[in-house]
């Protein structure tokens, strides 16, 4: 897989950031403009493809490494059986690049490599058959595929290459766009599909057709009657930046997809290790409230209960495959709280409440923003949660940092029967000082059209904290629309190490028919050092949290690649600096600064290790104020000077964004950074 600033492997990351983004809050967000008009019914109608395809692909997890052959394929398709996943809607077994020999046989004819296949492909293909599944296979439209072992292409071989797959019984063409001699994309594309047609036409095999050519020629404007469905960017990798990036890119196409024409923003990474579980979770309803693929991309011999739990969520998985066919879209998405709303075929609507910040954030809409008609009350069901409620038409959640929260609204005739909905709220700040007492206040709040009876809430904390109330913990009874606050005294013990550690916030109620309920909200707090006085290198100090686009933050070096510890000497326009820290985009540190602190100074620019690549821009944000920008730099101009005034502050945050163009190459440094206090 071609990272997005290397050259050094499997295929190029083309295809930026939506140009429009807008910056809200220190995080980007696409300016939605009014979409493009829908364009018609696809003329490739045939029945393929009616749903998002769902299955396995093995680059993700294997890329081109011995472990990639017949005995994992064969394995991963055991699993969908044993491990319930056909039956969750997972068809498609497909192989990536490096199933064939470097070289055609003497008649043209591709060679599967005999030591990882050494029955053929016809032999998987039917093993593959035999469970109920279908086999998926890959090349390029080019004279190579994308790996630098240099496996042949299909360009100039098309038909024969798709006679081949239909004579082995593939059902599935994923077609890559390396090696492609600067032939119109259309024209090898339309050739391929061509060759598919007749193919399929000879042998009785239909074969749904995967274009992969990145989004560099927008083919979301001509490819509906070309392929099923199409790549929209480059590739993902597995870290929430790459996730999150290829999210904006793919969330404004919604007018393009329906049912055998889909968007395609690549390949599930949940599973392989470089998010948590709740970013994953996340990842997996984000791309089903958009309608996109479902290929599996961990290797699943080895995935933990979790990620199967993910994966195997059928409630989300109906989302993703409802008939109707329509992509979510954007209702709004300020300060990184997205709310992200698909039209079901059933009248409802999946809302997916998307937290893109590093903290807790209160996220809320309504049934009527979301598109559904005027009505008394509302059902509200948490896909995750496997819950359901009444809403009187508030829909709205406390969401952890970088979580998704994922309902199923509808205006539902019998709402009456489900208990009313609460939103749970913890207000103060979860930054916390060893020994000193803070105060947070919590809040229950009746989002339903039936009051909540008997309402008790409950705060809790590590083992040894002090958690004590300092008001009232029930209530008889909370109508629409009103709220039980409570307020807390909490200390952590001196001595307490830094860190994150998890507070739980339970509330406990009945509906008007003595229904039980209770409902948690899992939070997180940190305990911090308080900021050392006077000036401070910024790369000495402890940071809060910290993202990068493309391996750690590094201290005191530039990014380097992806591992840690990999970077150079931090060197912008030729100038070499002792101290900083180096980032790739996109990118956001942010540090404790408890309103003692002045100033943040540094000079920043793009890290001279990529050569001429390479643009940037940077922001200091003062907790919610946009305290210093530099507007979008380049690899071409010197160390810029940055100064912003932090004064109140508890926290400040140093974000990097792309310059528009993605993130390719995108290395930046902020060097010498210093903090006044």
């Amino acid at each position: 897989m071609r990272h997005p600033h290397t050259r050094t492997t499997r295929r190029r990351v083309v295809g930026a950031l939506t140009a429009a983004l807008l910056c809200a809050g220190g995080l980007a967000a696409p300016a939605l403009a009014a979409p493009a008009q829908e364009p018609a019914a696809p003329a490739l109608a045939d029945g393929l493809a009616l749903t998002p395809p769902m299955g396995f692909n093995n680059w993700n997890s294997t890329h081109c490494r011995a472990d990639f052959d017949e005995a994992m394929v064969k394995g991963i398709a055991d699993l969908f059986i044993d491990k319930g996943l056909r039956d969750a809607g997972y068809q498609y077994v497909n192989l990536d690049d490096c199933w064939a020999l470097p070289d055609r046989d003497a008649n043209g004819k591709l060679v599967p490599d005999p030591a990882r296949f050494p029955n053929g492909i016809k032999a998987v293909a039917d093993y593959v058959h035999a469970k109920g599944l279908k086999l998926g296979i890959y090349t390029s439209a080019g004279t190579k595929t994308c790996n630098s072992a240099g496996f042949p292409g299909a360009l100039g071989h098309e038909e024969s290459d798709a006679q081949q797959f239909a004579d082995w019984g593939v059902d599935y063409l994923k077609y890559d766009n390396c090696n492609n001699l600067g032939v119109d994309a259309r024209t090898r594309y339309r050739t391929m599909r061509d060759a598919l047609k007749a193919a399929s036409a000879r042998t009785g095999r239909p074969i749904v057709y995967s274009i992969c050519e990145w989004g560099e020629n927008k083919p979301w404007e001509w490819a509906s009657d070309v392929g099923h469905l199409w790549r929209t960017t480059g590739d993902i990798s597995d870290s929430w930046s790459s996730m999150l990036s290829i999210l904006k890119q793919n969330l404004p196409l919604a007018p393009y997809a329906g049912p055998g024409h889909w968007n395609d923003p690549d390949m599930l990474e949940v599973g392989n290790g470089g998010m948590t579980d709740t970013e994953y979770r996340s990842h997996f309803s984000l791309w089903s409230v958009m309608a996109a693929p479902l290929l599996i991309g961990t290797d699943l011999r080895k995935a933990s209960q979790a990620t199967y739990d993910i994966l195997g969520n059928k409630e989300v998985i109906a989302v993703d495959q409802d008939p109707l066919g329509k992509q979510g879209t954007v209702v709004s998405s300020a300060g990184g709280r997205w709310v992200v709303a698909k039209e079901m075929k059933d009248g409802s609507r999946a809302v997916a409440l998307f937290n893109e910040s590093g903290t807790a954030q209160r996220i809320a809409t309504s049934a009527s923003a979301v598109g559904l008609p005027d009505a008394d009350a509302y059902t509200l069901r948490d896909l995750w949660q496997h819950r359901g409620y009444n809403t009187a038409g508030t829909i709205a959640a406390t969401v952890p940092a970088h979580g998704t929260v994922l309902l199923r609204v509808a205006a539902d005739p019998d709402w009456a029967a489900r208990p009313p909905a609460v939103e749970l709220g913890l207000d103060g700040s979860p930054l916390l000082v060893a020994g000193a007492p803070a105060t947070l206040t919590s809040t229950v709040t009746d989002l339903g059209r039936t009051p909540a009876r008997q309402v008790s809430v409950s705060l809790t904390g590590p083992q040894g904290w002090s958690v004590r109330p300092t008001s009232a913990t029930t209530a008889a009874a909370l109508a629409t629309g009103r709220s039980l606050s409570t307020g807390w005294r909490l200390t952590t013990p001196a001595g307490t190490p830094t860190g994150s550690y998890g507070l739980t916030l339970e509330a406990r109620y009945r509906s008007p028919s003595g229904q039980r309920v209770t409902s948690t909200l899992a939070l997180t707090a940190s305990v911090v050092l308080p900021p050392p006085s006077g000036t401070s290198y910024l790369s000495d100090l402890p940071w809060l949290s910290a993202t990068s686009g493309w391996g750690p933050v590094e201290r005191d070096t530039s990014n380097g690649e992806s591992a840690a510890g990999d970077g150079n000497p931090l060197s912008i326009g030729g100038v070499t600096y002792a101290k900083g820290l180096g980032v790739h985009a996109l990118s956001e540190l942010s540090f404790y600064t408890g309103k003692a602190c002045e100033k943040i100074t540094a000079d920043v620019g793009v890290d001279d290790e990529k050569g001429a690549k390479g643009t940037v821009a940077f922001e200091i944000w003062a907790d919610g104020t946009k305290a210093a920008s530099t507007g979008v730099l380049t690899n071409a101009q010197p160390a810029q000077p940055v100064t912003a005034d932090v004064s109140g502050a508890q926290v400040v945050r140093l974000v990097v964004s792309d310059g528009g163009d993605g993130v390719d190459s995108d290395h930046a440094d902020w060097a010498d950074a210093r903090l006044s206090c």
